[in-house]
């Protein structure tokens, strides 16, 4: 055990209500590893208060190089409590040497963040912990009226959680001071600094007093980006408690090789057949992830889209309705899922590969966190094949590629579903586990679907009609019998039976083509079970 036991006295409230009683706890006892990092008794108390006994990774490594106020460059993945490695650090040095003024609007930490969720989420991080104590913070992000937030600056305060362009909005305005800020922070530093914020961040930059500590907390870390993180910081240490670019060994990867025009169908059978009740879906454009949303609604999901061009009204509701279950489908892009903290979310979804693989790490990381099992599913086309490839080099690991009968194969056409899966009492599609079990925990009110969002008929209300063709496989549905493939059937001209022949065996439920598997189907391509 770390440190040397130490009791603490507090006064709380009885849970009878008849008053305060001295209760007294043992700190080391529950948190000794926290308290052999040297944190203040109030820090302590927030931890346990929190729920939290022992520091993860990052934080055991990193807190003790904040403490000394070298500037540092730490790299951890996402969900591994980053953010409480440079909150609390941050919060002690600030309470050990508190100024006799404070002046208002000139914050003595700065800590600059991509998105507006993130920079609620890190600033919710410094209440959580920084509660009880004298420490004043202030979090400002654009989407919102600037007046409340320039009402606000006019009183002293500590810590300042930013987005860049609206903090450079008051730096214009004069309404908040830079030139007495003693910890300049960039969290997700590679998202800003990859992202298009260099020139933003440079302003800023301009703004801080020569003497300062920096630190960079971010997921991932390019060679470039490395390099250029490295020139703004002064003989930094470097944290590192993962191998770059890998993916937690909680979360189950699975990929399903689908065609194109068949992913929202799959996605909607996913959901419904294995009941998920929350899901997180990404996609690359704010465009598609509105048209997505409103498809999966029309399919009797429930789900909203949030990304930079929704108001940040519409954002926070939807975001607080997906925390609290009510909303079982969040659709989003990378840049507006950054900051999205939930504990025990089990599933992501890449409806669309990002382009850049280091994305993809940030992607599944939603989910697999604080210690519990996740499950990341992509949909991939064909088009799409190369982004895979260039996603598994990086991660270092083959993706398991899972079949779902009636809808898998870059080839699956419209109506190979409901002929895939006309029984009634068909065992449902492999789940991420790969294994035929429904998750338990699913949407009660969305129910096995097919590929359309329809209930599927029993065999033997389908069997009644036969195709005209003769097949020399074993007997099938009626191809006729399915409204989408009639304009298919236009095409075969009665003078030309012999065209006709060779498509029937092809289009059996039981054989699915790939172009990266010649056809013998897509279990095993690669890492396939």
């Amino acid at each position: 055990m770390i440190g040397v036991t130490r009791l603490i006295a507090a006064v709380r409230p009885m849970r009878s209500g008849d008053g305060p009683s001295l209760e007294y706890y043992d700190l080391t006892s529950e948190v000794s590893r926290f308290a052999g990092l040297g944190l203040a008794d109030s820090l302590l108390r927030a931890i346990t208060d929190a729920g939290y006994t022992n520091p993860t990774p990052i934080q055991e490594k990193a807190i003790p190089v904040v403490l000394t106020g070298r500037d540092l460059l730490a790299a951890a993945q996402t969900g591994t409590g980053k953010t409480a490695g440079f909150t609390l650090p941050i919060l002690h040095i600030l309470l050990s040497r508190q100024p006799a003024t404070r002046k208002p609007g000139q914050p003595r930490c700065l800590i600059l963040t991509p998105t507006r969720e993130l920079t609620a989420q890190v600033a919710e991080s410094v209440e959580k912990y920084g509660k009880g104590s004298r420490i004043r913070s202030l979090v400002v992000f654009g989407g919102v009226n600037i007046n409340p937030q320039i009402q606000a600056l006019r009183s002293p305060l500590d810590i300042l959680v930013a987005t860049p362009g609206r903090l450079l909005d008051h730096v214009s305005q004069r309404t908040v001071d830079l030139s007495a800020v003693e910890i300049f922070v960039l969290d997700e530093a590679d998202r800003m600094l990859d992202m298009g914020f260099i020139p933003d961040i440079r302003r800023v930059v301009k703004q801080l007093p020569a003497k300062r500590q920096n630190l960079l907390f971010s997921a991932t870390f390019s060679g470039e980006i490395r390099t250029l993180a490295k020139g703004m910081l002064d003989n930094p240490a470097e944290v590192e408690v993962a191998p770059r670019n890998t993916a937690s060994e909680l979360v189950t990867q699975s990929v399903h090789l689908v065609a194109k025009a068949r992913k929202r169908a799959l996605l909607s059978y996913l959901i419904g057949s294995n009941r998920w009740q929350q899901v997180l879906v990404f996609t690359k454009t704010k465009h598609g992830a509105n048209r997505l949303a409103e498809q999966l609604g029309k399919d009797g999901i429930e789900a909203m889209a949030i990304h930079g061009n929704k108001s940040q009204g519409a954002r926070t509701r939807a975001l607080s309705q997906f925390k609290d279950g009510s909303l079982p489908v969040l659709v989003a892009t990378d840049i507006a899922a950054r900051g999205l903290d939930i504990d025990e979310l089990p599933h992501v979804v890449n409806f669309e590969l990002p382009n850049v693989p280091e994305d993809y790490v940030h992607r599944i990381g939603r989910t697999g966190r604080a210690g519990r099992e996740g499950f990341a599913v992509s949909l991939v086309d064909r088009e799409e094949v190369n982004l895979l490839t260039a996603i598994e080099r990086l991660i270092r690991r083959p993706i398991d590629r899972v079949e779902v009968e009636g809808f898998t194969g870059l080839d699956a056409r419209p109506g190979d579903a409901e002929l895939a899966h006309a029984d009634r009492d068909l065992r449902p599609p492999l789940n991420p586990r790969g294994d035929h079990r429904n998750d338990s925990r699913g949407n009660p009110r969305n129910g096995p679907r097919g590929g359309s969002g329809r209930a599927q008929p029993p065999r033997q209300a389908s069997a009644q009609a036969s195709s005209p063709a003769p097949r020399n496989a074993q007997p099938q549905p009626a191809r006729a019998a399915a409204p989408a493939q009639q304009p298919r059937q236009a095409h075969v001209q009665p003078a030309q039976p012999a065209r006709q022949a060779p498509r029937q065996p092809q289009r059996q439920p039981a054989t699915h083509r790939s172009a990266l598997t010649g056809g013998t189907g897509l279990r095993g391509t690669t890492g396939g079970k």
